[in-house]
């Protein structure tokens, strides 16, 4: 494996720090407070390519690899992981899952504005009853001939007060189980589709959660993602690619609580000298920069090999496993290292231990990790 770094992928790194401290540092305390979307910077991210950085310009992305991704996705998390997660969803589950499997017309029609950045998108799979266990969806999809009929609720959906497409997982034949699922495209504003209550987070308190509801929604069929039958496929093919956005997210937050924590160690005096002199802070430190290296070399295993086509179903959630265990005890010691000052927000570490959480839950839990990974081992 080249651990150098091309000159293009330094370019994509460095942009995204320029943009993550010049765009995203201003205001992040006060989004995080009020629970506000950072559409301004969302827009200009999708200006930047970073909405749809490994779709084919063909359809509007900026073609790029999936280590460019690790790296953007870093720095952008490092400051606000709420933007992160905006980033991850629309380009890990919904251009990627699209530019996958759906068909030509569906691309044209739809992947075009996600990968450029027109518009975001969502990804629903989740339901009160359906989190983790995905085959036991709720959400119903009656075949009516030229189109379906959804009804249903989703839950924890990210993204889903401000998307215009979502990719909705939805049962037609329930006597098949997971062979009877579909995924469909839906847009926003069709009659009977309607944005539920927005959650009242912990952490990633920027980025916009929301249910959402169907009520006989007429879901035309040429809206199927793939034959009928292929959702849950799909769902799942889609998860192991988005495990390395949240995977690389998780690292983003280890990274910048860790460069936060050392920013401190080297000037907060305590006994008469800078506490990074004193042996307890300074392992702490030690311990944060191991653990980060080794969660990314995870991320950029799992990039490659996603690039190489492998199955990415081991490193993935290896990479996710990991890094979100890392971006968990790096905050927390980060908080511990500020001391009192670490509890307030305006240090910016506790607001990093709050959103590190969620890496563990989204997008498959640490449990459902280590089940697809003792899994594959099994074979």
């Amino acid at each position: 494996m080249d651990f150098n770094l091309s000159e293009e992928q330094l370019m994509i790194q460095q942009a995204a720090r320029d943009f993550a401290q010049n765009e995203l540092l201003p205001g992040v305390i006060e989004r995080d407070r009020d629970q506000k979307f950072p559409a301004e910077q969302v827009k200009k991210m999708g200006e930047m390519g970073l909405l749809g950085m490994m779709v084919d310009p063909k359809y509007g992305g900026a073609g790029m690899d999936s280590v460019s991704y690790v790296l953007a996705m870093e720095e952008i998390a490092k400051v606000d992981a709420s933007a992160a997660v905006v980033m991850s969803v629309n380009n890990s589950l919904v251009c990627a899952g699209l530019e996958k499997f759906a068909s030509e017309e569906q691309k044209v029609k739809y992947l075009t504005p996600l990968a450029s950045g027109q518009v975001i998108g969502a990804f629903a799979l989740s339901e009160p009853e359906a989190g983790s266990d995905a085959t036991s969806q709720k959400t119903t999809a009656e075949d009516k001939g030229d189109y379906y009929l959804l009804n249903g609720i989703k839950n924890w959906i990210t993204n889903g007060g401000t998307a215009s497409y979502y990719i909705v997982i939805a049962q037609t034949d329930p006597e098949k189980k997971h062979k009877g699922i579909n995924a469909f495209i839906v847009e926003r504003g069709w009659e009977g589709f309607e944005i539920g209550l927005k959650e009242d987070k912990l952490g990633i308190r920027g980025s916009d959660t929301h249910s959402l509801i169907f009520n006989n929604v007429k879901v035309p069929k040429e809206n199927r993602i793939g034959e009928d039958g292929f959702g849950f496929s799909f769902a799942m093919a889609v998860l192991n690619g988005g495990r390395i956005g949240i995977a690389s997210q998780a690292l983003g937050i280890a990274s910048g609580a860790y460069e936060l924590a050392l920013k401190y160690a080297k000037t907060r005096k305590a006994f008469k000298t800078e506490i990074i002199n004193h042996q307890a802070i300074a392992f702490k430190l030690a311990d944060m920069a191991t653990q980060i290296t080794a969660a990314r070399m995870l991320c950029f295993k799992a990039a490659c090999e996603k690039d190489a086509g492998k199955d990415i179903s081991e490193s993935g959630a290896m990479a996710k496993l990991y890094a979100s265990q890392v971006a968990m005890d790096t905050t927390i010691e980060a908080v511990q290292i500020h001391g009192g000052y670490g509890y307030v927000k305006e240090y910016h570490v506790e607001r990093l231990m709050r959103d590190a959480k969620i890496t563990q839950i989204y997008e498959g839990t640490s449990e459902i990790q280590k089940i697809v990974i003792s899994r594959s081992i099994a074979k």
